[in-house]
C-alpha cells in the first residue's frame, strides 16, 4: 500500500506520498538524508490505482519509496531523469504547472 496526505497552503494542494513500509525510516546517501515522517507522509494507506487518481487534484507532489516512484514513473508524471536516490529509496519532487 501506498500511504498519501494531501496538505493544503493558500492555493497550493501538495499530495505527500510514501510506501507505507518505510514510514518512519531515515535514509542517508551521498551527503544528502530524507526522514519519512508521520506527520508530513504519515496519511490513508491506497491502492497504487487510487493514488494515480489522487495526483489529478494537486499541485504538487513530495514522493518516497520505490513503488511509489516507479509508478509515478511509470505513469509519466515523473520523469526518470528526476528521481533522486538517497541510501536505496527513489524520491521525486513535481510541482505541476
Amino acid at each position: 500500500m501506498i500511504l498519501c496526505k494531501i496538505h493544503v497552503h493558500d492555493n497550493e494542494r501538495i499530495l505527500a506520498a510514501c510506501d507505507q513500509e518505510i514510514l518512519g525510516m531515515t535514509f542517508r546517501g551521498d551527503g544528502v538524508k530524507i526522514k519519512v515522517s508521520e506527520i508530513f507522509y504519515g496519511g490513508e494507506p491506497i491502492s497504487e490505482d487510487a493514488f494515480v487518481e489522487r495526483t489529478r487534484s494537486v499541485t504538487i507532489m513530495n514522493l518516497v519509496g520505490n513503488r511509489v516512484v516507479s509508478r509515478a514513473v511509470k505513469e509519466g508524471l515523473v520523469s526518470e531523469e528526476s528521481v533522486m536516490v538517497i541510501g536505496e529509496v527513489k524520491h521525486a519532487q513535481v510541482v505541476i504547472l
